[in-house]
Order: C-alpha cells, then structure tokens, then sequence
C-alpha cells in the first residue's frame, strides 16, 4: 500500500510563503504523474499542481499558476510545494497525490490536475489571514 505524508502546513499572512513537502513510500518509478490537491471548507477538492515524472513537465491550476511551483527532490522520492504571495483565498488542506505508472498508462492518463490521481495523503492545513 502507497503511503503519502505531508508536512510543511501552518498559518501565515497574506503575502507570505510556506513551502510543503510529501515523503511517498514507494520507489521512484519512471511514469508516476505527482501532484497536489486542495479542500477548503464548504468546497469540492481542486487539483493545484501535477509532475510528470518522465519528463518533469509541471502543470498548474490558473488559480496558482506564478504564485506556486511543484518540484521532486533529486534523489528522493519527496515533492514539494513551493507556495508564494499567499492569499485567504489559498486557506484549504493541501494533499499530495500520486498516480501510478500503471494506472496512467491503463486510462492513458496525464499528469494534468484534471486526472484522476489513485493515491491521497491525509492532509496538511494551510491558513492565510489577511
């Protein structure tokens, strides 16, 4: 079973940065698609950020596209979540998510933070006050 844990959440003002990061229990593998979602209160969960991890191709939601930026450690298989000039709008749990080489390749799948990611981690809170 795939284990995804966030870190990096906290509380910050308006215009500050936080940076978020997700340890994945699973060997680097070549084909994954990672990425980060979203909830805030009251609201459907949003995609925000996807990796691809065959060509480091990124893809945003047009909500953070130039304020966020997802990256993967060099070695390890950790994600970050490079958050500037935050917002109140930005208050939300923020979830890392995977999708696997296999199941990207069965539903010919892209990292887009449209698809459907098949692994979910618990969850970090990330507040903006204003």
């Amino acid at each position: 079973q795939v284990q995804l844990v966030e870190s990096g959440g906290g509380s910050v003002q308006a215009g500050g940065s936080l940076r978020l990061s997700c340890e994945v229990s699973r060997s680097r593998y070549s084909g994954d698609c990672m990425g980060w979602f979203r909830q805030a209160p009251d609201s459907d969960r949003e995609g925000i950020a996807g990796f691809d991890t065959n060509t480091g191709s990124t893809f945003y939601a047009a909500s953070v596209k130039g304020r966020f930026t997802v990256s993967r450690h060099n070695t390890k298989n950790t994600l970050y979540l490079q958050m500037n000039t935050l917002q109140p709008d930005d208050t939300a749990t923020y979830y890392c998510a995977l999708l696997t080489g296999a199941a990207r390749k069965m539903y010919d799948s892209s990292c887009e933070v449209t698809s459907e990611y098949n692994y979910f981690g618990q969850g970090t809170q990330v507040t903006v006050s204003s």
